[in-house]
C-alpha cells in the first residue's frame, strides 16, 4: 500500500488541502494569546484578620486557630500557613492543581463564616479573603509622589482612585499599597493632664465616640413638599475634634484640645516607601493564579491614561515595572531563534543536495507544519509562550528529517533512470513505512510526559503536545505534499556546462562553471567521507567484540554520570528586577529601622546596572513585622548593563553585608514561584512540632549548622522571639474587690498604646479612621504605664499601678503555623555553581543529627517540588523508552529490531551528560527534557538503517551485508538529518536573548548527546544488528558467515587498491 499515491496524483487537491491547513493556522496564530510558560500556578486564596494591638500570641491563638481549624476540612486543600504578627494574622491556603479557584473561595468564605463566632468581638472586621498568592511578585508597580501636594492627599488619589479602579480590573487579584499614608484624625492624650483632671482615658475614648455621630435622622412629610432632615453631627478633622467636650468640672468644659495633641495624621506613621530616594506611595499589582500576565497589564495600561487625567498635575505617575516587557522580549527572542533555526536548517539541506527544487521542497514543510501547529494550538487553548515556541524550534531540526529521507529516496530512484512521477510513486512506496515508524516513535517519546502529575506535568503538558502535533503534521505532509511536489518539479542535477561562443554567454557559463566546481568539491568531501566510513565501519564490524564493549562501558558510564551529575530544578531567569528583604534586631525602632533602609538603598541606587528602586519599610504587605524591610530594584535593560541579575546580586553582596545593624537577603525572582511562603530566600525547609518549647529550642541549632555548609548562602529563619516585652499582670483580687475586670483594664491599655480606631469620618470618596492613643513622650518608657488610670463604677479614678504589676520580659515577635502546628521555616539560598541535588542529602542528613525525634521536617517550596521530581524523571526516562520499545515492536512486528534500534540511546545519554558536566550546568528539568528528546531523535538514525537492512534481508542477504548496504546507503540521509537536528538545537544551545540560560542547558544536552552518539551510532548499532540477528536464528552459523563476508570484503578491498596503485 502506497499512501502517497492518491496525493502524488491529485496535486490540486494536495495543494488546496494545504492552503486549508495554512489559512486556519494563521488564524489561529493571530487569536494566541502570549505568556511567558503555560499556566503552572497553584489556586492560591490569602486570608487577612487583623485585631489593632494584639500580640502575636493573641493572633495565633483567638484568631489564626479558629480559622485553620474550619479551613482543614476544605476539599483539595494541600498546604496551609499562617503568619500571626502585631494586630494582624496572614493565612495562606494552596488547593490542589485540579481545584477551581471560584469554587475553593466559595468553600473558604463559607469556613469564615463558621469560625466567625469564636473569633473576638471586637476586630474591626471580619477576616477576608483574596485569590492571591502571596509569595508571587507583582506584574506592575505604580508610583506615585509631588514636591507640593501632601503626601496624604497624593495616598487619597493613590487608593482611592486609581488603585479601587485597578482592582476591579479583570485578573487583578489586590493592589497592594506601599508606604500607605492614608489620612487619619490622631488624638494623642497627656495621661498627666487627664490624671489632674480626674479624666479617665476610656471616658475620652467615649466622648470621641459619642461626639462624632452619622446616623439617619429622617424626613418631614409635609402637605405640599417633603424635607430631609440633616444633622451636623460630623466632625471632618483635627480643628473640629479640637472643641469637642469631653466632660465638665466646676461647671466648665474640659475640650479635646486641652488635654491631648489632635493633628491631621495617617492611619500608620510607623510605614514609609520611597521612590529613588523619594517619599512615594507605591501601588504594586498582583494577578489571580491562572490568569494571563500580558492580557491584565495591557488592561492596566489601557486604563492609566484616563486615570492621570482626573489626578492633579502636580502628582507624578511612574510605572516602575512592567513584568511585560520582560516577557514580550524573551517571546520575541524565541520567535527569532524560530526563524533563526529555520534558516540553518534550510542552510544544512541546500549544501547537501546542492538543488534549489530538493531544498525548497522540504523546507517548505517547515514553515507550513508550524503554521499548522499554531491553529491546533488555539484549539487546545494553549498560549504562546516560550515552551510552545521552543518546542516548535527543537522540531526544526528533526521534523525536517521526514522530507529529507523521502526526497533523498525519490532522488535515487531519479538517479537509476526512473522519470519524475515513477519515482515519486516507488521512492514514497518504498520509503512510506520508514517515515510513519519514525513519527510514530518520535511522538511515543512524549506519550509519559503527557500523564505527568503535579507542577511539572502542567508544566510540559503543552511543551509534549505542541511538538507532537508538530511532528504528526509534518509527517502528514512528508506522506502528501513531499512526494507531490517531486512528482511536479524534481529535476536530475546536470554537471555539462556549454562552452561560451562569444554571444554574451561566456560570463554566464563562467559562473556556472564555478558554482559546479563548489558543488564538485562539496561531493568530494562527502565523498571523503563516505570512504573513510567505509573503511571504519569495516573495522568496527570485523572487531566487533571490542565494539560491543565500548558499547557495555558507555552503558556503565552513563548511569554512572546519571548518578553522580549534579541535579536542578527550574533555572532562574532574568527578568530585570531583583527583591531584596531587611531584617534588623527585632526590639529596633522605626526611626532606626528607616535610617538602615537608606543606607542600604544609597549603595543599590550607585550600581550602574541599576535603573530605578523602590523602598518599604514597616509592618504591613509584605513585611511581616516591624524590623523587617523591603526593596525592589529594576535593573537597566540588558543590552545596557555589562552583569546579568545573579551576577549584579553577587555584586552588591560584600557591600550590602557592610552595613552595621541589618542583614540584606537579595534574590533573583524565580521563574515559577512553588508554594504560599513569603520568606527572604528561594528555598525553604521547615520544623514542625506540637512541643513550642522544644521547637524553639532547636530550631536555632540547626540554623548555625546550615549557616556551616559552604554550599549555602542567605541562611536565615523566621523564627523571632526575643522581643522586648512589657507584661502587665493583673491582680484579680485586688481588682475585683475595686470592681475592675480585665476587660476595663486591657481596654484601656488597647486605648493608650494599640493605636485603637475609636470612631470614623464618613467623606463622599471613603472613610477615614480616628485614632486615639497617648502623647509620643508616654509611648517610650514602660515607667510612663504607672500613669493610667480606670474609672471605677464607685467612680474613682484608680490608677494601673494599683491593680498591676509591670514587668519586663521578651516574647515572639511572630508566630507561625504550617498545617495547624506551630512551626519554624529555615530558608537559604544556594552559592553561584552549587546545584540544589547536591545539598538537599546534607540538610536532612544535618537535621536528623540535631533534632529530636519529636520535631519533624520537610522541604517546602520549590526545594520539595525538586525532591518529588527526582522520584518521577527517573521513572519517566524509562517509561519513554520502553514506550518506544512497544510502538517499534508494533510496527516492525519484532522483539529483536527495536532493541537494536535503541542501542544508540545510552551513547546519547553518555553525550549529553557529559557535555552538561564540561559546561558546568546541572540536569534540570529543561535539561532533563533534552535528553527525552535525544531519545527521540537518535532513534530514527537507527530506524532508517534498520528498515533498509529489513528489506535486503528479505531479498536474501546475509546480515552482514545487510546492514553494512544499509550503512553505506543511508549515510548521506543520517549525516544531513543530524546536522539539521544540531542546527536546529545551536541556537539554543548558544543561549541568544531574553532568557536564553534556561533554555541553554537543553540545547547543551541535545548538541552534546548528537555529536557523541552520532560517532558511535554508526558504528555500534550495526555490530549490535548482526549480533541480535544471529542471536535471533542460530547464533554460530550466521556469526561466523558474517566473519567470512567481512574478509571477502577486506580481500576485495585489498585487490581494488593495489590495481588502483598500479594503474597510477
Amino acid at each position: 500500500m502506497n499512501i502517497s499515491e492518491l496525493f502524488i496524483r491529485r496535486p490540486i487537491m494536495t495543494t488546496l488541502l494545504m492552503v486549508a491547513i495554512l489559512i486556519s493556522g494563521l488564524i489561529g496564530y493571530r487569536s494566541l494569546s502570549v505568556s511567558d510558560l503555560p499556566n503552572v500556578d497553584f489556586p492560591t486564596i490569602q486570608v487577612s484578620a487583623n485585631l489593632p494591638g494584639a500580640s502575636p500570641e493573641t493572633m495565633a491563638a483567638s484568631v489564626a486557630t479558629p480559622l485553620e481549624q474550619q479551613f482543614s476540612s476544605i476539599d483539595g486543600l494541600s498546604s496551609m500557613n499562617s503568619t500571626s504578627a502585631l494586630g494582624s494574622t496572614q493565612i495562606t491556603l494552596q488547593f490542589n492543581l485540579t481545584r477551581d479557584i471560584d469554587g475553593a473561595a466559595q468553600d473558604v468564605q463559607a469556613a469564615i463564616a463558621k469560625a466567625q463566632r469564636q473569633l473576638p468581638d471586637d476586630m474591626p472586621s471580619p477576616p477576608s479573603y483574596r485569590k492571591v498568592n502571596p509569595a508571587d511578585q507583582p506584574i506592575f508597580f505604580l508610583s506615585l509622589n509631588s514636591e507640593i501636594i501632601p503626601l496624604s492627599t497624593v495616598d487619597k488619589y493613590a487608593e482611592t482612585l486609581i488603585a479601587q479602579r485597578l482592582s476591579m480590573v479583570e485578573g487583578v487579584a489586590q493592589v497592594q499599597v506601599y508606604g500607605s499614608q492614608k489620612y487619619a484624625v490622631r488624638v494623642l492624650v497627656d495621661p498627666q493632664s487627664i490624671s489632674a483632671k480626674g479624666i479617665g482615658l476610656d471616658e475620652v475614648a467615649d466622648a470621641i465616640a459619642s461626639g462624632n455621630a452619622n446616623l439617619p435622622t429622617g424626613t418631614l412629610y409635609g402637605t405640599q413638599q417633603n424635607y430631609t432632615i440633616q444633622a451636623s453631627g460630623q466632625l471632618n478633622n483635627a480643628e473640629d475634634y479640637r472643641s469637642l467636650i469631653v466632660t465638665y468640672q466646676n461647671g466648665a468644659p474640659v475640650r479635646l484640645g486641652e488635654i491631648a495633641q489632635v493633628t491631621d495624621s495617617v492611619e500608620n506613621d510607623k510605614v514609609a516607601s520611597w521612590y529613588n530616594g523619594t517619599r512615594a506611595i507605591v501601588l504594586a499589582i498582583q494577578r489571580q493564579p491562572g490568569t494571563n500576565t500580558l492580557a491584565v497589564v495591557e488592561a492596566i495600561q489601557k486604563l492609566l491614561p484616563s486615570l492621570r487625567e482626573q489626578i492633579p498635575a502636580a502628582i507624578n505617575v511612574n510605572i516602575l515595572y512592567d513584568r511585560s516587557e520582560s516577557i514580550r522580549e524573551s517571546v520575541n527572542d524565541v520567535q527569532f531563534t524560530l526563524l533563526f533555526t529555520i534558516a540553518l536548517v534550510v542552510g544544512v539541506i541546500f549544501l547537501f543536495l546542492r538543488n534549489f527544487w530538493a531544498t525548497f521542497i522540504p523546507s517548505l514543510a517547515v514553515p507550513l507544519s508550524i503554521v499548522a501547529t499554531f491553529g491546533v494550538m488555539k484549539l487546545l487553548n494553549f498560549s504562546l509562550d516560550n515552551l510552545s515556541l521552543m518546542a516548535l524550534t527543537l522540531c526544526v531540526g528533526f521534523v525536517v528529517d521526514d522530507a529529507v529521507v523521502m526526497l533523498e529516496n525519490i532522488v535515487r530512484h531519479q538517479e537509476m533512470g526512473e522519470s519524475r512521477s515513477r519515482a515519486a510513486l516507488n521512492g514514497s512506496k518504498e520509503i512510506g513505512f520508514t517515515i510513519l515508524s519514525m513519527t510514530i516513535s518520535l511522538v511515543a517519546v512524549f506519550i509519559p510526559v503527557l500523564f505527568m502529575g503535579g507542577i511539572l506535568g502542567r508544566l510540559f503538558h503543552e511543551f509534549a503536545v505542541t511538538i507532537s502535533v508538530a511532528i504528526l503534521i509534518y509527517g502528514v505532509i512528508s506522506l502528501t505534499l513531499t512526494p507531490m511536489l517531486c512528482s511536479r518539479f524534481l529535476r536530475a542535477t546536470h554537471h555539462e556546462v556549454p562552452n561560451g561562443n562569444g554571444n554574451g554567454n561566456g560570463h554566464k557559463n563562467s559562473q556556472k562553471r564555478n558554482l559546479l566546481n563548489f558543488y564538485n568539491l562539496l561531493e568530494s568531501f562527502f565523498d571523503f567521507w563516505l570512504y573513510l566510513y567505509e573503511w571504519s565501519l569495516k573495522l568496527a564490524l570485523k572487531h566487533h567484540r571490542i565494539t560491543m564493549a565500548i558499547s557495555a562501558l558507555i552503558v556503565v558510564m552513563t548511569g554512572y554520570l546519571f548518578m553522580t551529575v549534579p541535579k536542578g530544578f527550574i533555572p532562574n531567569v532574568d527578568v530585570g528586577q531583583i527583591t531584596v528583604n531587611l531584617q534588623a534586631a527585632q526590639d529596633i525602632s522605626f526611626d532606626e529601622m528607616v535610617k538602615h533602609q537608606q543606607a542600604v538603598a544609597s549603595i543599590i541606587r550607585k550600581d550602574k546596572n541599576v535603573e530605578a528602586v523602590n523602598s518599604s519599610v514597616g509592618a504591613g504587605g509584605a513585611n511581616a513585622s516591624a524590623n523587617s524591610g523591603r526593596i525592589f530594584i529594576k535593573l537597566k535593560p540588558r543590552h545596557l548593563r555589562p552583569l546579568s541579575a545573579d551576577e549584579v546580586i553577587q555584586k552588591l553582596r560584600p557591600k550590602l553585608s557592610k552595613v552595621p545593624g541589618v542583614r540584606v537577603f537579595l534574590q533573583n525572582p524565580p521563574a515559577i514561584n512553588i508554594g504560599g511562603q513569603q520568606t527572604k530566600a528561594q528555598y525553604q525547609f521547615t520544623l514542625q512540632s506540637p512541643n513550642i518549647q522544644e521547637l524553639y529550642e532547636y530550631a536555632p541549632k540547626l540554623e548555625d549548622k546550615l549557616r556551616s555548609l559552604p554550599e549555602l548562602q542567605d541562611v536565615n529563619s523566621d523564627l523571632q522571639i526575643n522581643n522586648p516585652q512589657v507584661r502587665v499582670d493583673i491582680n484579680r483580687d485586688q481588682a475585683s474587690a475595686l470592681g475592675l475586670s480585665a476587660n476595663q483594664i486591657e481596654r484601656t491599655l488597647g486605648n493608650a498604646y494599640g493605636t485603637r480606631q475609636v470612631s470614623t469620618i464618613y467623606a463622599p470618596d471613603a472613610q477615614y479612621q480616628v485614632i486615639i492613643g497617648v502623647e509620643t513622650p508616654y509611648q517610650q518608657d514602660p515607667l510612663a504605664l504607672d500613669l493610667l488610670s480606670v474609672r471605677a463604677p464607685s467612680g474613682q479614678l484608680i490608677p494601673l499601678n494599683a491593680v498591676a504589676t509591670i514587668n519586663k520580659s521578651v516574647g515572639p515577635l511572630t508566630i507561625t503555623h504550617l498545617g495547624q502546628l506551630p512551626s519554624v521555616t529555615l530558608s537559604f539560598n544556594l552559592k553561584p555553581g552549587v546545584s540544589l541535588g547536591s545539598v538537599t542529602d546534607k540538610i536532612n542528613q544535618l537535621a536528623a543529627s540535631t533534632l529530636p525525634s519529636s520535631i519533624t521536617t520537610g522541604f517546602q517550596g520549590s526545594a520539595q517540588a525538586f525532591q518529588s521530581s527526582l522520584q518521577g524523571l527517573g521513572w519517566l526516562l524509562v517509561v519513554a523508552i520502553v514506550t518506544i520499545y512497544i510502538v517499534l515492536g508494533i510496527l516492525y512486528e519484532n522483539f529483536i529490531h527495536p532493541l537494536t534500534i535503541l542501542s544508540s540511546l545510552p551513547s546519547a545519554g553518555f553525550g549529553a551528560l557529559l557535555t552538561l558536566l564540561i559546561f558546568g550546568y546541572a540536569l534540570d528539568i529543561y535539561a532533563f527534557v533534552g535528553i527525552i528528546l535525544l531519545i527521540g531523535i537518535v532513534k530514527k538514525n537507527g530506524i532508517m538503517m534498520i528498515d533498509f537492512a529489513r528489506e535486503a534481508r528479505q531479498q536474501g542477504k546475509t546480515a552482514y551485508n545487510a546492514i553494512y548496504t544499509a550503512c553505506i546507503v543511508r549515510f548521506r540521509p543520517i549525516m544531513m538529518t543530524t546536522m539539521a537536528a544540531l542546527m536546529g538545537t545551536l541556537p539554543i544551545a548558544l543561549g541568544w536573548g531574553a532568557g536564553a540560560e534556561a533554555r541553554r542547558p537543553l540545547g547543551l544536552a541535545v548538541v552534546g548527546g548528537l555529536l557523541f552518539s552520532q560517532f558511535l551510532t554508526l558504528y555500534l548499532t550495526p555490530v549490535f544488528y548482526t549480533y541480535m540477528e544471529a542471536l535471533s536464528k542460530k547464533p554460530s552459523s550466521d556469526l561466523k558467515q558474517s566473519e567470512s563476508d567481512l574478509k571477502e570484503s577486506f580481500k576485495q578491498a585489498s585487490t581494488a587498491d593495489q590495481s588502483s596503485s598500479r594503474s597510477s
